[in-house]
């Protein structure tokens, strides 16, 4: 309607047909849908064949073709453009978003960028923490006086690209001006050409807590080492005490017979006799000193404390997944961790566990898919179970109970201690160490310990 007044108060100064019309189809296809272009056209070709007489209906009928050509050509035109600036306003507002957000990652991310030179381009609030610096002093630094150390050869690497190796050890080093020191590690990437003046992105890594946590594995590791190593000794000079103790004896009856002999023999058998009189007392002294180191291995006290057992297996899982990565056997833990006070010697308690798990990685190194299980349930005023499952083609019926007598071994170079240290650790808390059929296929070793109040209480 505004379009048709146009073109009636254009009329008295000439006749413009269906030029007036041109606009109201645009502005149809800009913010309508295509039947209401559909529409505007017919309007349009309707108003002018009822304004403006024609000489013959051909010539009328080409006109309005020919209008309903180009203005279906304009309107689909005004479509795309207005469908162009959709897009466009979608991609920026995404694009937008992708912004924010890479800001985002970048500002809690260590981020370094370098030209060609080496200088810092560019650096992120993270990054400048790591390095004990400010963003101010980095920018247009060059990088190894940031990094000490990152030369000439460690820039040639990073236009490689990939990680970036210390000359001297696994990790560079950062001091920072408090005395503290950083381990980290340097990935680089190479940017394309066109892209200037950075040339390099460095993403440094803090390795502090990964660096503690591998120390303190060590350290754990030593802790347990060393206490197999002591109960191993322990039960070894227990079963020699054993063994020895017999034999002396036997040996200073035997003295004795023949002190009773030479007295027979008369005065030129006396010094014989005060030297088997020395001996025998040696062979007494002796047996004397095993039956107090027996004494003391069979009282010998134990540092008790109350412990959560589900978090004893877990802190071994550190040591447990070494085990399993240098063997490549899948080693899991599941230990319920509700009613599990127990109270134990933490580290033999571990010792022992440690040892079964080395027992089963053992019995499963070598085969297909081999898989160690830890298993721990809390079965209330009956105790915490502990079960150490695997794979392997278990233990026959009639050794179940012979592995554990010291000194019995199947391994190449064992000393067939472990089995025998484990089940001494184990029921000097008050429990017994079980061999059975595993539900993975091969052996289980179980053992219960009692609640907390169970041990209070005796």
């Amino acid at each position: 309607m505004f379009a048709l007044t146009i073109r009636l108060a254009f009329e008295p100064f000439g006749h413009f047909y269906y030029l007036p019309m041109v606009p109201a189809v645009m502005i149809t296809a800009l913010f309508a849908r295509r039947a209401a272009v559909v529409l505007s056209i017919g309007l349009a070709i309707s108003a002018n064949l009822w304004l403006v007489p024609r000489v013959s209906t051909l010539d009328a009928a080409a006109n309005a073709l020919l209008f309903a050509i180009v203005a279906w050509v304009i309107a689909e035109v005004c479509r795309r453009l207005t469908g162009s600036l959709r897009t466009s306003r979608a991609l920026t507002r995404d694009l937008a978003l992708r912004e924010m957000l890479l800001d985002t990652i970048l500002t809690s991310t260590p981020i370094v960028t370098l030209d060609r030179d080496g200088r810092t381009r560019r650096i992120t609030p993270a990054a400048a923490a790591l390095l004990g610096v400010s963003r101010a002093e980095a920018m247009d630094a060059p990088f190894h006086t940031l990094v000490p150390g990152f030369d000439e050869a460690a820039l040639m690497v990073a236009q490689q690209g990939g990680e970036v190796l210390a000359s001297s050890s696994s990790f560079w080093t950062i001091s920072h001006p408090d005395g503290g020191r950083v381990p980290l590690t340097i990935h680089a990437h190479v940017l394309p050409d066109d892209i200037t003046p950075e040339h390099i992105v460095l993403a440094l890594a803090d390795q502090s807590q990964s660096e503690t946590i591998r120390q303190r594995e060590r350290d754990l590791a030593e802790k347990l080492n060393s206490v197999w190593r002591l109960n191993s000794m322990g039960e070894m000079a227990a079963t020699l005490a054993h063994e020895m103790n017999q034999p002396l004896t036997a040996a200073a009856v035997y003295l004795h017979a023949g002190q009773a002999d030479l007295v027979k023999v008369g005065p030129a058998a006396d010094d014989a006799g005060r030297a088997l009189d020395l001996a025998k007392a040696q062979l007494l002294r002796a047996g004397d000193i095993i039956r107090r180191m027996r004494e003391l291995l069979s009282t010998g006290s134990r540092t008790f404390t109350e412990e959560r057992a589900s978090q004893m297996i877990q802190d071994l899982g550190p040591v447990f997944t070494l085990i399993g990565r240098d063997t490549d056997v899948v080693i899991e833990i599941d230990a319920n961790a509700e009613d599990d006070h127990v109270v134990v010697d933490r580290i033999q308690l571990q010792q022992a566990l440690a040892n079964l798990v080395r027992n089963a990685v053992d019995a499963v190194v070598g085969s297909e898919a081999g898989r160690v299980s830890i298993v721990g349930r809390s079965f209330g005023p009956e105790g915490y179970e502990i079960a150490v499952e695997d794979n392997g083609r278990g233990i026959p019926t009639d050794q179940r109970e012979s592995i554990f007598q010291p000194m019995i071994t199947t391994k190449a170079g064992g000393m067939g201690l472990g089995l025998s240290v484990t089940r001494s650790i184990v029921e000097s808390h008050g429990a017994a160490l079980t061999v059975g059929r595993s539900k993975l296929g091969g052996a289980a070793f179980t053992f219960r310990l009692p609640p907390s109040q169970e041990l209070d209480a005796a």
